[in-house]
């Protein structure tokens, strides 16, 4: 149960905030150890960086370690609320720390970095070119799109992911250890991670709400019956993880595959409505699109591409729109998983064949010495060749018979490649 009362004005994320590189949970593609942070953290000298990455995911509690780690003045302005005044503010409490008796260093964070407009974005690249201070910004958008390219050229780009539910579970964790929650009963713990989605403050805020609900009531321990009726019918109507989300997710999958717009965007409108992140209905759809609709219509990716970009750029409810138009593309859009069923096949022969070698004639050959071993001799150059084909040559392992993986469908563009490819192997039938 919940700690001394005087500790409650503390909010759970503030008091479980890691203290030390170690605490950090989470994130070890850049914080494990020989990794690029944490290269960074050990090599004495701060660089400045954009953290780029969804929400809950430790850009400021990395930020703040930052600064720790090389004894700095850690400035954090907001984005959302600050303006240039507080860039103007920030620069002479730098200049003060610099000029003064200890010559501290000075990291200025910014949170949310892609709400600042170019001329204010612009007003610190004079600041991190003089080494003034470090710049340290975070976004949960593109930096790519939402950055100014003479800023983010001046910063490095690190790319933090979702925690994962072993993370989560961690969390969950250090937050009974030092008493913020009561017992969890394994459905319920299940639930709520789930519900956080990767987001270690929605997961916080989520227990503080909890605790402070279950001591009012004396519960012993959070049931997932009691879990569903405080925290009201959105996490009942959506169980993200668990069987209701991929029975839907499946259902949109079979809706486009089955060339049936309407029941689509029927699944489509339904994630949206239970609570599903735009971003993974993007992917989806970028799957479906290489998955069913593959060479069939090659645009069919592109869109799928373009509909995520153009999510994030206008993030929600605008950018929802490019996703459905995209739905009802790929259900119409002619379809073919040919390349699909190549590759599984493909993947499969390499993994039960031995390993053959390279024919002579394709290897390359950069060195005299090679050239004297007859690495790439009798190599045919398809653009001197009639046709651009070499017609006759082999590119396949000497003694491997043609696989024949790729089998074109007679469905949209793939009628005209499975022409082509009629037309190639007759050529090459000819010449051997």
């Amino acid at each position: 149960m919940p700690q001394a009362t005087a500790a409650l004005h503390v909010p759970l994320a503030e008091r479980l905030r890691p203290r030390s590189l170690g605490e950090v949970v989470g994130q070890q593609h850049l914080l494990g150890e020989g990794m690029p942070l944490r290269i960074a953290f050990e090599s004495g000298q701060p660089h400045s960086c954009i953290l780029w990455g969804p929400p809950g995911t430790g850009k400021t509690t990395i930020a703040r370690l930052m600064a720790d780690a090389f004894d700095a003045q850690f400035i954090a302005i907001s984005a959302v609320l600050g303006g240039v005044k507080d860039i103007r503010e920030a620069v002479d409490a730098a200049q003060k720390a610099r000029d003064g008796l200890q010559q501290q260093r000075t990291i200025v964070f910014v949170d949310e970095v892609h709400r600042f407009n170019k001329s204010q974005q612009d007003a610190f690249l004079p600041h991190v070119e003089s080494g003034l201070f470090t710049f340290i910004g975070a976004t949960t958008e593109n930096p790519s799109f939402e950055v100014n390219s003479a800023l983010l050229s001046r910063a490095a780009v690190y790319v933090l992911q979702p925690l994962t539910e072993a993370d989560l579970e961690q969390i969950v964790g250090k937050a009974q250890a030092i008493g913020a929650v009561p017992a969890l009963e394994d459905a319920a713990r299940a639930r709520l991670i789930a519900y956080a989605d990767g987001d270690a403050r929605r997961l916080l805020n989520t227990l503080e709400t909890l605790a402070v609900a279950a001591q009012k009531e004396k519960l012993a321990a959070i049931t997932d019956e009691w879990l569903l009726r405080v925290l009201g019918e959105r996490m009942r109507r959506y169980d993200k993880g668990g069987e209701q989300f991929y029975d839907t997710i499946s259902a949109l999958h079979k809706s486009v595959r089955g060339s049936d717009p309407d029941a689509a965007l029927y699944w489509f409108v339904r994630m949206l409505d239970g609570g599903a992140d735009p971003r993974y209905m993007a992917r989806r759809m970028i799957r479906m699109a290489t998955e069913d609709v593959g060479l069939a219509d090659p645009r069919a990716l592109r869109l799928a591409l373009d509909a995520a970009e153009t999510y994030e750029r206008l993030g929600s409810p605008e950018g929802e729109l490019a996703l459905a138009e995209c739905v009802v593309y790929l259900a119409m859009a002619p379809k073919s998983n040919a390349v699909y069923a190549a590759f599984n096949e493909a993947k499969a022969f390499v993994k039960r064949d031995g390993t053959r070698p390279v024919p002579m004639h394709l290897r390359n050959a950069p060195t005299k010495l090679m050239k004297d071993l007859d690495y790439g001799k009798g190599y045919r150059y398809v653009h001197d060749e009639e046709g651009a084909f070499a017609a006759g040559e082999n590119y396949l392992p000497e003694g491997m018979d043609p696989p024949g993986f790729y089998r074109p469908v007679e469905r949209g563009l793939e009628i005209r490649i499975a022409d082509k490819l009629r037309e190639l192997r007759a050529l090459n039938h000819q010449r051997r």
